[in-house]
């Protein structure tokens, strides 16, 4: 039995390291992010970051890290987070981080599938993944099983959010792990909150008949609105030949 706990708009992102302003493969890549914008309710607009700087692959059935970033009210909130970046530094004097450049957009679905909790998506851009988007994981469409950790529960050492980045959940949210020290997406509402910790597990290649949901539907719908129009990322922001292309340049 599936069971729709949230769809909305899914933007993939890649943020590069601080001062490769030309990026020709995943190693002059800092970040890889994920954008989930719930189309029911007022839901906030989150900002997910992934550990391994690519998705899971499927057929290894990799395990990888990822947490929530940042929670916005507006879809524009999302513009600054991803904008250029320049500081200081002591050694090096200023320092830029090139803005965060869009890699794919379509629909997604968090979803109940007997006793666990999937993030699905299928893509509406590009047409055809290319380079880019083999080299950060992201597939025409794919199925995670997806796990929140307890905030509460100690991670390996070098491992997680630590301290204050660990996100404090509301009374109703915490009591749901009991001694666990994982719980399902269920409900989405562990992802409004920044600090939240997720483990996403390669699933499926073929989401639509692992969860016998129609995710072409959700791309179409999908389709109606763009990274440009949705987050205010204007073209001229960073270069989007991966988006229509597949390319990385």
């Amino acid at each position: 039995m599936t069971k729709v706990l949230e769809d909305g708009d899914l933007y993939l992102l890649y943020r590069p390291r601080v001062g490769d302003e030309e990026v020709d493969s995943l190693e002059e890549v800092q970040r890889l992010l994920l954008v989930l914008h719930p189309w029911r309710g007022r839901r906030p607009v989150r900002l997910l970051v992934v550990g391994r700087k690519r998705l899971p692959g499927i057929d290894q059935h990799d395990r990888f890290w990822a947490f929530v970033d940042a929670v916005f009210d507006r879809p524009e909130g999302v513009h600054d987070a991803l904008a250029r970046r320049t500081y200081g530094t002591e050694t090096r004097g200023e320092r830029n981080q090139p803005p965060a450049r869009p890699a794919a957009e379509g629909a997604y679905v968090i979803a109940r599938h007997d006793d666990h909790t999937h993030l699905a998506y299928r893509l509406e851009l590009p047409n055809r993944p290319g380079a880019t988007q083999h080299d950060l994981g992201i597939e025409r469409e794919a199925s995670y099983v997806v796990s929140v950790k307890n905030p509460r529960a100690p991670s390996p050492p070098g491992v997680g959010l630590t301290g204050s980045r660990r996100a404090k959940l509301p009374a109703a949210l915490q009591e749901r792990f009991g001694n666990r020290r994982f719980a399902s997406l269920d409900p989405p509402d562990y992802l409004d909150h920044p600090g939240t910790e997720l483990v996403l597990v390669g699933a499926a290649h073929d989401a639509s008949r692992e969860l016998a949901l129609n995710l072409r539907a959700e791309a179409e719908h999908a389709a109606r609105s763009s990274i440009f129009e949705d987050l205010r990322i204007g073209r001229a922001d960073a270069p989007t030949a991966a988006l229509f292309s597949g390319r990385w340049r």
